[in-house]
Protein backbone atom coordinates (compact mmCIF):
# COMPACT_ATOMS: atom_id res chain seq x y z
CA UNK A 1 0.00 0.00 0.00
CA UNK A 2 2.86 2.38 -0.74
CA UNK A 3 1.60 4.46 -3.39
CA UNK A 4 3.59 7.63 -3.76
CA UNK A 5 1.54 11.26 -3.34
CA UNK A 6 2.38 14.05 -4.41
CA UNK A 7 1.34 17.40 -2.53
CA UNK A 8 -2.24 17.98 -2.17
CA UNK A 9 -3.39 20.24 -5.32
CA UNK A 10 -5.30 23.73 -4.47
CA UNK A 11 -8.39 25.24 -5.92
CA UNK A 12 -9.29 29.06 -6.21
CA UNK A 13 -9.05 30.53 -3.55
CA UNK A 14 -6.65 28.65 -1.89
CA UNK A 15 -2.67 29.88 -0.97
CA UNK A 16 -1.23 27.54 -3.46
CA UNK A 17 2.80 27.95 -3.56
CA UNK A 18 3.91 28.29 -7.17
CA UNK A 19 5.89 25.46 -7.27
CA UNK A 20 2.11 23.25 -6.61
CA UNK A 21 0.51 25.63 -8.69
CA UNK A 22 3.10 24.72 -11.82
CA UNK A 23 2.62 20.96 -10.80
CA UNK A 24 0.36 18.30 -12.96
CA UNK A 25 -1.92 18.10 -10.10
CA UNK A 26 -2.67 21.99 -9.36
CA UNK A 27 -6.10 22.73 -9.39
CA UNK A 28 -8.71 24.95 -9.88
CA UNK A 29 -12.88 25.46 -9.86
CA UNK A 30 -16.15 26.94 -9.60
CA UNK A 31 -19.18 26.50 -8.02
CA UNK A 32 -23.02 28.10 -8.62
CA UNK A 33 -25.89 27.72 -5.80
CA UNK A 34 -26.46 24.57 -8.09
CA UNK A 35 -23.90 22.86 -8.91
CA UNK A 36 -19.64 22.54 -9.07
CA UNK A 37 -17.28 22.10 -11.30
CA UNK A 38 -13.29 21.51 -10.56
CA UNK A 39 -9.76 20.54 -13.14
CA UNK A 40 -8.25 18.21 -12.30
CA UNK A 41 -4.26 19.00 -12.96
CA UNK A 42 -2.98 15.47 -14.06
CA UNK A 43 -0.84 14.42 -16.73
CA UNK A 44 -0.66 11.11 -18.49
CA UNK A 45 -3.88 9.56 -16.85
CA UNK A 46 -6.44 8.05 -19.57
CA UNK A 47 -9.97 8.65 -18.31
CA UNK A 48 -11.70 6.12 -20.74
CA UNK A 49 -9.17 3.45 -20.16
CA UNK A 50 -9.36 3.85 -16.21
CA UNK A 51 -13.39 3.67 -15.95
CA UNK A 52 -13.62 1.02 -18.58
CA UNK A 53 -11.03 -1.52 -17.60
CA UNK A 54 -13.19 -3.75 -15.42
CA UNK A 55 -12.54 -2.29 -12.21
CA UNK A 56 -15.94 -0.22 -11.62
CA UNK A 57 -18.86 -1.08 -13.42
CA UNK A 58 -21.56 2.64 -12.82
CA UNK A 59 -19.70 4.75 -15.72
CA UNK A 60 -21.39 5.30 -19.29
CA UNK A 61 -19.79 6.90 -21.34
CA UNK A 62 -21.66 9.57 -22.79
CA UNK A 63 -20.67 11.55 -26.09
CA UNK A 64 -16.78 12.24 -24.77
CA UNK A 65 -17.44 12.13 -20.99
CA UNK A 66 -18.25 9.56 -18.05
CA UNK A 67 -21.17 9.66 -15.87
CA UNK A 68 -21.33 7.95 -12.42
CA UNK A 69 -21.35 7.80 -8.75
CA UNK A 70 -18.98 8.71 -6.39
CA UNK A 71 -20.30 7.81 -2.83
CA UNK A 72 -23.41 10.34 -2.98
CA UNK A 73 -21.99 12.71 -5.84
CA UNK A 74 -23.51 12.57 -9.15
CA UNK A 75 -20.23 13.24 -11.64
CA UNK A 76 -19.67 14.00 -15.25
CA UNK A 77 -15.93 13.73 -15.77
CA UNK A 78 -14.40 14.76 -19.02
CA UNK A 79 -10.72 14.12 -20.85
CA UNK A 80 -9.23 18.27 -21.04
CA UNK A 81 -6.44 19.36 -21.84
CA UNK A 82 -5.00 20.01 -19.01
CA UNK A 83 -6.55 17.17 -16.57
CA UNK A 84 -10.18 15.93 -16.03
CA UNK A 85 -12.84 17.97 -15.59
CA UNK A 86 -15.32 16.92 -12.86
CA UNK A 87 -19.16 18.40 -12.82
CA UNK A 88 -21.65 17.75 -9.88
CA UNK A 89 -25.25 18.60 -9.51
CA UNK A 90 -24.61 19.57 -6.37
CA UNK A 91 -22.35 22.00 -4.56
CA UNK A 92 -19.10 20.80 -3.60
CA UNK A 93 -16.67 22.63 -0.88
CA UNK A 94 -13.49 19.97 -0.81
CA UNK A 95 -13.19 17.77 -3.83
CA UNK A 96 -10.69 15.33 -1.94
CA UNK A 97 -12.97 12.50 -2.37
CA UNK A 98 -12.68 12.72 -6.08
CA UNK A 99 -9.00 12.53 -6.31
CA UNK A 100 -8.76 9.79 -3.93
CA UNK A 101 -11.45 8.15 -5.76
CA UNK A 102 -9.04 9.07 -9.17
CA UNK A 103 -5.69 8.46 -7.35
CA UNK A 104 -4.79 11.88 -9.00
CA UNK A 105 -2.04 12.51 -6.52
CA UNK A 106 -0.49 9.34 -6.52
CA UNK A 107 2.96 9.69 -8.73
CA UNK A 108 2.45 6.80 -11.39
CA UNK A 109 5.55 7.76 -13.22
CA UNK A 110 7.15 6.23 -9.89
CA UNK A 111 5.01 2.96 -9.96
CA UNK A 112 5.84 2.33 -13.38
CA UNK A 113 9.13 2.44 -12.70
CA UNK A 114 8.92 -0.58 -10.40
CA UNK A 115 7.28 -3.03 -13.25
CA UNK A 116 9.22 -5.64 -14.53
CA UNK A 117 11.52 -4.77 -17.24
CA UNK A 118 10.37 -7.00 -19.91
CA UNK A 119 8.79 -7.22 -23.62
CA UNK A 120 5.01 -7.97 -22.32
CA UNK A 121 4.87 -5.32 -19.56
CA UNK A 122 6.26 -2.98 -21.95
CA UNK A 123 3.90 -3.85 -24.76
CA UNK A 124 1.22 -3.74 -21.90
CA UNK A 125 2.14 -0.08 -20.68
CA UNK A 126 2.84 0.96 -24.25
CA UNK A 127 -0.72 0.33 -25.25
CA UNK A 128 -2.19 1.37 -22.07
CA UNK A 129 -0.45 4.79 -21.73
CA UNK A 130 -2.57 6.67 -18.63
CA UNK A 131 -4.49 3.85 -17.36
CA UNK A 132 -4.57 3.82 -13.64
CA UNK A 133 -5.72 1.87 -10.33
CA UNK A 134 -8.78 3.42 -8.56
CA UNK A 135 -9.87 3.87 -5.02
CA UNK A 136 -12.80 2.96 -4.49
CA UNK A 137 -15.75 2.70 -1.39
CA UNK A 138 -15.08 -0.81 0.70
CA UNK A 139 -18.40 -1.99 0.42
CA UNK A 140 -19.38 -0.91 -3.07
CA UNK A 141 -16.29 -2.62 -4.38
CA UNK A 142 -16.97 -5.90 -2.36
CA UNK A 143 -20.62 -6.22 -2.99
CA UNK A 144 -19.86 -5.48 -7.37
CA UNK A 145 -17.20 -8.27 -7.32
CA UNK A 146 -19.35 -10.47 -5.80
CA UNK A 147 -21.59 -10.02 -8.21
CA UNK A 148 -18.94 -10.40 -10.59
CA UNK A 149 -18.88 -13.92 -10.61
CA UNK A 150 -18.51 -15.77 -13.98
CA UNK A 151 -20.11 -12.79 -15.37
CA UNK A 152 -18.48 -10.89 -18.08
CA UNK A 153 -18.88 -6.81 -18.00
CA UNK A 154 -21.60 -5.63 -19.90
CA UNK A 155 -24.22 -8.33 -17.49
CA UNK A 156 -22.41 -7.17 -14.07
CA UNK A 157 -22.69 -3.57 -14.95
CA UNK A 158 -27.29 -4.73 -16.07
CA UNK A 159 -27.15 -6.18 -12.38
CA UNK A 160 -25.34 -3.52 -10.71
CA UNK A 161 -27.62 -0.87 -12.57
CA UNK A 162 -30.87 -2.40 -11.13
CA UNK A 163 -29.73 -3.10 -8.00
CA UNK A 164 -28.56 1.02 -7.48
CA UNK A 165 -31.98 1.82 -8.95
CA UNK A 166 -34.45 -0.27 -7.37
CA UNK A 167 -32.50 0.02 -3.86
CA UNK A 168 -30.27 3.24 -4.30
CA UNK A 169 -30.90 6.89 -2.67
CA UNK A 170 -30.96 9.94 -5.29
CA UNK A 171 -27.90 11.36 -5.71
CA UNK A 172 -29.02 14.89 -7.04
CA UNK A 173 -32.28 17.21 -7.24
CA UNK A 174 -31.09 18.68 -10.34
CA UNK A 175 -29.33 18.06 -13.84
CA UNK A 176 -25.88 18.73 -14.56
CA UNK A 177 -25.08 21.79 -16.40
CA UNK A 178 -23.54 21.18 -19.93
CA UNK A 179 -19.67 22.06 -19.79
CA UNK A 180 -18.08 25.24 -21.26
CA UNK A 181 -17.94 24.04 -24.62
CA UNK A 182 -21.74 23.13 -25.13
CA UNK A 183 -21.30 19.67 -26.44
CA UNK A 184 -23.05 17.92 -23.79
CA UNK A 185 -26.64 18.96 -22.82
CA UNK A 186 -27.83 18.60 -19.27
CA UNK A 187 -28.24 14.87 -17.51
CA UNK A 188 -31.58 13.50 -17.20
CA UNK A 189 -32.31 12.73 -13.71
CA UNK A 190 -32.56 8.78 -13.71
CA UNK A 191 -32.03 6.48 -11.18
CA UNK A 192 -29.49 4.59 -12.21
CA UNK A 193 -27.49 7.20 -11.28
CA UNK A 194 -28.76 6.39 -7.17
CA UNK A 195 -26.11 6.12 -4.66
CA UNK A 196 -25.20 1.96 -4.13
CA UNK A 197 -27.10 0.89 -1.72
CA UNK A 198 -26.05 0.28 2.06
CA UNK A 199 -25.28 -2.92 3.58
CA UNK A 200 -28.29 -2.38 5.46
CA UNK A 201 -30.40 -1.81 2.90
CA UNK A 202 -29.73 -4.69 1.10
CA UNK A 203 -29.64 -6.54 4.29
CA UNK A 204 -33.43 -5.85 4.82
CA UNK A 205 -34.37 -6.98 1.31
CA UNK A 206 -35.45 -10.21 0.40
CA UNK A 207 -33.45 -12.97 -1.76
CA UNK A 208 -36.22 -13.22 -4.27
CA UNK A 209 -36.30 -9.23 -4.19
CA UNK A 210 -32.17 -9.03 -5.33
CA UNK A 211 -32.69 -12.03 -7.71
CA UNK A 212 -35.07 -9.88 -9.72
CA UNK A 213 -32.05 -7.67 -10.18
CA UNK A 214 -31.04 -10.42 -12.64
CA UNK A 215 -28.17 -11.51 -10.01
CA UNK A 216 -29.12 -15.37 -9.95
CA UNK A 217 -27.32 -17.38 -7.09
CA UNK A 218 -25.14 -14.60 -6.09
CA UNK A 219 -28.38 -13.05 -4.18
CA UNK A 220 -27.80 -14.78 -1.58
CA UNK A 221 -24.15 -14.55 -1.20
CA UNK A 222 -24.60 -10.64 -1.19
CA UNK A 223 -27.07 -10.92 1.12
CA UNK A 224 -25.12 -12.84 3.81
CA UNK A 225 -22.56 -10.49 3.49
CA UNK A 226 -24.50 -7.29 3.50
CA UNK A 227 -26.41 -8.98 6.87
CA UNK A 228 -22.78 -9.98 8.68
CA UNK A 229 -21.84 -6.19 7.81
CA UNK A 230 -24.95 -4.51 9.14
CA UNK A 231 -24.66 -6.65 12.51
CA UNK A 232 -21.29 -5.85 12.86
CA UNK A 233 -20.23 -9.55 12.65
CA UNK A 234 -17.68 -8.21 10.15
CA UNK A 235 -15.81 -5.03 9.94
CA UNK A 236 -14.33 -3.76 6.80
CA UNK A 237 -12.54 -1.90 8.41
CA UNK A 238 -10.45 -3.62 10.01
CA UNK A 239 -9.01 -4.80 7.42
CA UNK A 240 -6.85 -2.02 6.29
CA UNK A 241 -4.42 -2.48 9.40
CA UNK A 242 -3.89 -6.16 8.35
CA UNK A 243 -1.19 -7.48 6.14
CA UNK A 244 -2.09 -8.80 2.56
CA UNK A 245 -2.28 -12.34 3.48
CA UNK A 246 -4.18 -12.12 6.87
CA UNK A 247 -7.12 -9.60 5.02
CA UNK A 248 -7.09 -11.88 2.13
CA UNK A 249 -8.05 -14.90 4.49
CA UNK A 250 -10.86 -12.81 6.37
CA UNK A 251 -12.09 -11.61 3.32
CA UNK A 252 -12.79 -15.09 1.99
CA UNK A 253 -14.56 -15.97 4.90
CA UNK A 254 -17.68 -13.95 3.46
CA UNK A 255 -20.07 -16.14 1.57
CA UNK A 256 -19.13 -15.91 -2.48
CA UNK A 257 -15.76 -14.50 -1.96
CA UNK A 258 -13.03 -16.36 -3.21
CA UNK A 259 -9.19 -15.75 -3.68
CA UNK A 260 -9.65 -13.64 -7.28
CA UNK A 261 -12.59 -11.51 -5.60
CA UNK A 262 -10.47 -11.08 -2.57
CA UNK A 263 -7.74 -9.59 -4.34
CA UNK A 264 -10.04 -7.39 -6.58
CA UNK A 265 -10.89 -6.14 -3.32
CA UNK A 266 -7.81 -5.47 -1.65
CA UNK A 267 -6.66 -3.86 -5.09
CA UNK A 268 -8.87 -1.80 -5.85
CA UNK A 269 -10.65 -0.61 -2.45
CA UNK A 270 -8.04 -1.28 0.17
CA UNK A 271 -4.68 -0.07 -1.83
CA UNK A 272 -2.92 -3.38 -1.57
CA UNK A 273 -0.99 -2.68 -4.22
CA UNK A 274 0.85 -6.43 -3.98
CA UNK A 275 -2.77 -8.10 -4.11
CA UNK A 276 -2.63 -9.75 -7.81
CA UNK A 277 -6.38 -10.62 -9.46
CA UNK A 278 -5.83 -13.78 -11.69
CA UNK A 279 -8.99 -14.21 -13.86
CA UNK A 280 -9.58 -15.57 -17.13
CA UNK A 281 -8.07 -13.12 -19.18
CA UNK A 282 -4.80 -12.31 -16.07
CA UNK A 283 -4.27 -16.23 -16.60
CA UNK A 284 -4.85 -15.83 -20.78
CA UNK A 285 -1.67 -13.11 -20.36
CA UNK A 286 0.04 -15.22 -18.51
CA UNK A 287 0.33 -18.38 -20.87
CA UNK A 288 0.78 -16.39 -23.59
CA UNK A 289 3.04 -13.56 -22.77
CA UNK A 290 5.18 -15.23 -20.53
CA UNK A 291 5.25 -19.12 -21.24
CA UNK A 292 3.78 -19.42 -24.67
CA UNK A 293 4.36 -23.36 -26.25
CA UNK A 294 4.91 -23.95 -22.54
CA UNK A 295 1.67 -25.94 -20.42
CA UNK A 296 1.87 -24.44 -17.13
CA UNK A 297 0.26 -25.67 -13.91
CA UNK A 298 -1.70 -22.89 -12.22
CA UNK A 299 0.35 -23.35 -9.07
CA UNK A 300 3.54 -22.08 -11.00
CA UNK A 301 1.59 -19.52 -12.72
CA UNK A 302 0.69 -18.27 -9.02
CA UNK A 303 4.44 -18.30 -8.07
CA UNK A 304 5.26 -16.50 -10.91
CA UNK A 305 2.63 -13.99 -10.46
CA UNK A 306 3.39 -13.40 -6.76
CA UNK A 307 7.18 -13.28 -7.38
CA UNK A 308 7.84 -11.56 -10.78
CA UNK A 309 6.13 -8.17 -11.12
CA UNK A 310 7.35 -6.37 -7.98
CA UNK A 311 5.84 -4.56 -5.30
CA UNK A 312 3.15 -2.76 -7.31
CA UNK A 313 2.01 -6.68 -8.72
CA UNK A 314 -1.58 -5.29 -8.87
CA UNK A 315 -0.81 -2.26 -11.12
CA UNK A 316 0.87 -4.55 -13.56
CA UNK A 317 -2.14 -6.85 -13.39
CA UNK A 318 -4.29 -4.09 -14.54
CA UNK A 319 -1.94 -3.39 -17.35
CA UNK A 320 -2.26 -6.88 -18.14
CA UNK A 321 -6.08 -7.50 -18.07
CA UNK A 322 -6.70 -4.34 -20.30
CA UNK A 323 -4.35 -5.12 -22.66
CA UNK A 324 -5.24 -8.62 -23.22
CA UNK A 325 -9.05 -7.59 -22.78
CA UNK A 326 -8.55 -4.76 -25.51
CA UNK A 327 -5.54 -5.36 -27.74
CA UNK A 328 -5.51 -9.01 -27.79
CA UNK A 329 -8.52 -10.82 -28.05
Amino acid sequence: MNLVKREAPGTVGEQISPDVTRSSLSASSSSSSSSSSIILRVRDYDLAATLDSGQVFRWQGQRGSWLGVVGKHRVRLTQVQDGIRAETAAPVGNWDWLRDFLQTEVDWTAILETFPDDAPMHAAVASCHGLRVLRQDLWECLASFILSSTKQIVQIRQIISLLCERFGESTCSGGLRPPPDGGLPPAVIDRRYNSFPTPARIAAATESELRACKMGFRAPHLLAAARQIADGEFDLNRLRQLPLPEARAELMKLRGVGGKIADCVLLFAYGFDAAFPVDVWVERALRQLYFPRRRVMARRLRHFAATHFGPHAGCAQQYLFHYMRTKMK
